[in-house]
């Protein structure tokens, strides 16, 4: 097992990366601001920007679906895969373009990833045949699996370990989690008032933005050591995930017995499998076993993985719940998702006072603590629209607080305590289990609904299906909030001694001062 010396200076994250990967062992980190400068909230507010047009893209066209369909003529068994081809890309090819961005540096992918996702964006809008708008949704998937790890790769090594970097993860988790609500807002907003095109061209001019301004003010950042491209793991994690989300998307179309659902799963199982024993004998692993052999790596995303895949498949069992059950119009139900967007943003700035104030464990377990009780409480959600709305919309604003507390609680967790050449990594795997998240949840709960709703066709009969998910939903975040507590606990470090051993996923003594890990 992997031992860490606790030393001031053993730690590259203690110290801003540019400095931690290329200092000679024996120098002192130079001292980090704890202030934002003029030059690090310039290259905040750029990646925010991209990383709220990436949320935003995970949902922008599930309320245009239905007026797509009727445009181009996509049969409804068709129509999913306008957004499958999207998931497909964005959720596969993550770990692998990660990689990629360690290899010729993260600045160039996050540059050239956000151009290709305005030119795709470009071509959805204009295009006039069912082929050109799924090639264009490839794109578009491609182009966020890259820029999303380049971009959180680039957020973490830009600020140094501590009260920085928790101020600027719990910003863009809260942005994250409300560019995902605010998709379905204003995906509803521009398919009523001009047309579902404005869907796909509302990310040009931002793109255009970002690509203009983000080489100015964001400087490389790459590992000191160039590591090689691990082609079979790569081929293997990336086709394994591919399996496993197509498998999982049509078990929510077709059921779990379904030929697709049932190859597409098997297929991914076996690959995923396959990819352990690989990278224990290539030279250098896409994926080094002793960095998943951290528990605030390995733990932490887990973790992740259940916080995305409960809130924003909430999001389609409420959308379900309310346009079907209490016959509100898409407008009005993406309309309602405004107060739990509010309070993801809540939640995401309260995060990081949270963690500097306790620990990243408290911040973990009290929001999911938060996020279950107020999920079991839509368990109560009847079929009156007066009685239902009191209690949907407190209900979705407290537990879009819980839900951020544990997204940014995750990010801290997953990306701490590693020297930079494992950041992209670390931020490749963070991202992976957001976006395998955001994509198998609909599917798992949408199966959930299918199979108990009794009567799936009428209003009661959904209603009963809604509501079963959503008791699924809080046993799942429950779920988190014990793997948290039973193996997110840190042995208490003596203070005293220069240096001691710490296994992988404990901090050093010292080192929690800046973290924020504490228990």
């Amino acid at each position: 097992m992997t031992r860490v010396k606790t030393k001031a200076a053993a730690s590259p994250d203690e110290s801003h990366p540019a400095h931690a990967a290329t200092a000679p062992p024996g120098d002192t980190p130079r001292p980090q601001p704890q202030l934002l400068t003029r030059r690090l909230k310039l290259v905040l507010a750029v990646l925010l920007v991209s990383q709220f047009m990436l949320a935003v893209d995970f949902s922008i066209l599930n309320v245009a679906l239905p007026a797509i369909g009727d445009g181009f003529g996509f049969s409804l068994s068709n129509l999913q895969w306008i957004a499958t081809t999207f998931a497909l890309s964005a959720a596969g090819f993550t770990l692998l373009f990660g990689r990629i961005g360690d290899l010729i540096g993260r600045k160039k992918i996050f540059v050239g990833s956000l151009a290709l996702l305005g030119l795709a964006s470009l071509v959805g809008g204009l295009a006039t045949s069912p082929e050109v708008l799924l090639v264009a949704r490839v794109a578009q998937g491609l182009a966020t699996a890259a820029a999303t790890p380049a971009g959180l790769a680039l957020l973490t090594t830009s600020f140094p370990e501590g009260p920085l970097r928790q101020k600027a993860l719990g910003i863009n988790g809260a942005l994250m989690s409300a560019g995902f609500t605010a998709g379905a807002i204003l995906g509803g907003v521009l398919t009523d008032l001009l047309s579902w095109r404005w869907a796909f061209f509302i990310n040009v001019p931002v793109a255009l933005a970002v690509v203009l301004i983000a080489p100015t003010v964001i400087k490389e950042s790459k590992p000191a050591t160039r590591p090689k491209l691990d082609l079979p793991g790569a081929l293997t994690v990336t086709l394994g995930l591919l399996g496993l989300v197509y498998g999982l998307t049509q078990a929510g179309e077709h059921g779990w017995t379904n030929t697709h659902t049932v190859v597409g799963l098997g297929g991914g199982a076996v690959l995923l499998a396959a990819f352990f024993p690989i990278e224990r004998k290539v030279a250098d692993p896409l994926v080094p076993l002793k960095t998943l052999g951290r528990r605030n790596v390995a733990w932490g995303n887990v973790l992740g993985l259940l916080a995305f895949v409960t809130e924003t498949s909430l999001v389609y069992l409420l959308t379900l719940y309310l346009q079907k059950t209490l016959d509100f119009s898409p407008l009005t139900a993406g309309i309602s998702f405004g107060v739990l967007g509010i309070g993801t943003v809540v939640g995401g700035l309260l995060a990081p006072k949270v963690i500097a104030r306790t620990s990243t464990l408290t911040a973990l377990v009290a929001g999911g603590v938060i996020q279950a009780v107020f999920t079991a409480a839509l368990l109560f959600l009847g079929t009156t629209t007066t009685v239902s709305m009191a209690l949907l919309l407190p209900a979705t604003f407290f537990g879009g607080i819980g839900n951020m507390l544990v997204i940014v609680g995750f990010m801290v967790t997953a990306t701490s305590g590693l020297p930079d050449e494992e950041q992209g990594l670390a931020t490749g795997l963070a991202s992976m289990s957001q976006q395998v998240g955001i994509t198998l949840g609909t599917p798992i709960m949408s199966t959930v609904v299918t199979a108990t709703a009794t009567g799936a066709t009428t209003a009661s009969g959904i209603h009963h299906g809604v509501t079963v998910a959503i008791a699924v939903n809080a046993a799942l975040v429950f779920l988190g909030v014990v793997l948290a507590t039973m193996f997110l606990r840190t042995k208490r470090q003596s203070t005293g001694a220069a240096s001691s051993d710490v296994r992988p996923g404990e901090e050093p003594s010292q080192h929690r001062h800046t973290s924020g890990y504490r228990t």
